[in-house]
């Protein structure tokens, strides 16, 4: 008998040839564009050189996926630091996007 899972993960979503563009065009447009811009594409340049030595998109791919789940929770970040409640315990986004992935 072999070992089976009970179920299938599923892959996620491919993404957009421009989707790497539509990011970028909304941290331009977000309130966070000094600091997200050149975040972005350091985080960018480092995918694409980890891409060009293994021959996979995965790296780009990672890089799109992160910043949309930090577009994605930015309203939800906001509000949350406009209650004033204490943001003390927080957890890092890389610990939270581990699940996602």
């Amino acid at each position: 008998m072999s070992a089976q899972p009970d179920h299938v993960p599923v892959p996620p979503a491919s993404l957009a040839p421009t989707a790497a563009a539509q990011v970028l065009a909304q941290l331009r447009a977000s309130a966070r564009a000094d600091s997200w811009v050149p975040a972005f594409e350091q985080d960018w340049v480092r995918a694409l050189e980890d891409s060009r030595h293994s021959y996979s998109l995965s790296p780009l791919h990672g890089v799109v996926r992160a910043w949309q789940a930090r577009l994605e929770a930015t309203p939800a970040v906001d509000a949350f630091l406009a209650s004033g409640r204490d943001d003390a315990d927080g957890v890092d986004l890389a610990d939270a996007l581990d699940g996602r992935r």
